[in-house]
């Protein structure tokens, strides 16, 4: 059977229009020695995805298809490709290139290295071919980004660990998420829910801190042991000072209240963002960490390293992505994109039904 040259994509051409998909053909890059072609059969839909197509984060290259919550068949493999082998179901996240090269990658620090590609709307530099994602028949992937997915595993419960997933396990792992340790997810969306499962999953109690008592109920299902409502008067005191590292994956900053959330740290305890809101952020001043000497930061994706254990603990314990799966189709995507940009979800979309769209 012949590989295909070109690949086919439902494409977005511009802010404007962000709710149009268009079905196109479109020219991957050059196949090379190292690089894998996937035949799709699921791929999660991210807020990454509504930021970039309505403009939110800013200029884009169009036309563009998104999606980097990737899982399909390797059906074709590289001369000098040995991580993965054709005919194995694998996954793509939101990153597909580094340099492999400089001290960060050799330290397992891939994900920060200075040229580092993303999945979607990257320019190649050796040809200015733009990365197309995953609202695609197929994508075309260096080895180093491509994860083998455990048997246990169904497709749409790990697509969407590849870049919500990644996003919280590798700041929890990296800061001491575990037995003995209170750790608090702050936002219960995509990423939130995720990394409350993974916290309780690496052994640690785990809070849930959401503006409203609205998704109480499914946070005690996922496995919190406490919940904190921001709404509530004087939420923050009776836990003042007693958390070990709090995860901040929400997606505004309207409202927020950054002392009080802050003041739930324990001395030199760490707070990590890793949500990416649109608006102007917030204004931090070195009084607000004097009380506890707090450190505040930010954390990108993870690691190949990362991604496999990650994967693995998920297979082992049995963590299940809570999904709501969709047909892809233009009109779908349409629907789905603007119930996540009114955050209408709980609390991952997951498309399916690609050989519908695409074939077989």
């Amino acid at each position: 059977m012949p590989y295909p040259e070109t690949f086919t994509g439902f494409q977005v051409n511009g802010p404007e229009t962000w709710t149009e998909f268009h079905k196109n053909e479109f020219q991957p890059k050059p196949f090379g020695d190292y690089d894998v072609d996937i035949k799709i059969e699921a791929c999660g839909v991210c807020g990454s995805d509504v930021h970039t197509i309505s403009g939110g984060w800013g200029e884009q290259h169009f036309p563009l298809a998104v999606g980097h919550e990737i899982i399909g068949t390797a059906i074709r493999v590289g001369s000098k490709v040995s991580l993965i082998k054709e005919g194995q179901r694998v996954g793509v996240g939101a990153q597909s290139y580094s340099c492999l090269n400089c001290r960060q990658c050799k330290n397992d620090n891939e994900t920060y290295c200075q040229k580092q590609l993303d999945t979607y709307g990257a320019k190649w530099p050796d040809t200015g071919i733009v990365s197309q994602g995953g609202y695609s028949s197929h994508v075309r992937t260096h080895e180093h980004w491509v994860f083998p997915i455990p048997d246990a595993l169904p497709s749409t419960v790990a697509a969407p660990m590849l870049c919500a997933g990644l996003t919280a396990y590798s700041p929890l792992v990296r800061n001491g998420c575990g037995p003995g340790k209170k750790v608090g997810i702050v936002g219960l969306g995509g990423i939130g829910h995720l990394g409350l499962l993974f916290a309780k999953a690496l052994g640690a109690e785990v809070w849930a801190i959401s503006r409203t008592h609205s998704k109480e109920a499914d946070a005690k299902a996922m496995g919190a042991d406490g919940f904190l409502a921001t709404s509530d008067r004087d939420w923050n005191v009776p836990h003042k000072m007693t958390f070990d590292l709090i995860i901040n994956t929400a997606n505004s900053f309207e409202g927020f209240d950054l002392d009080a959330y802050l003041s739930l740290l324990d001395v030199h305890a760490k707070w990590v963002s890793v949500g990416l809101p649109e608006d102007d952020g917030i204004k931090v001043r070195n009084q607000t960490f004097l009380t506890n000497g707090c450190f505040f930061g930010s954390s990108h994706l993870g690691s190949r390293k990362e991604v496999l254990t990650m994967l693995q603990l998920a297979a082992d314990k049995g963590i299940k992505t809570w999904v709501q799966e969709v047909q892809i189709s233009k009109e779908n995507l349409a629907e789905t994109l603007t119930k996540l940009h009114n955050n209408d979800v709980r609390y991952r979309y997951c498309l399916t039904g690609y050989e519908e769209q695409f074939g077989a």
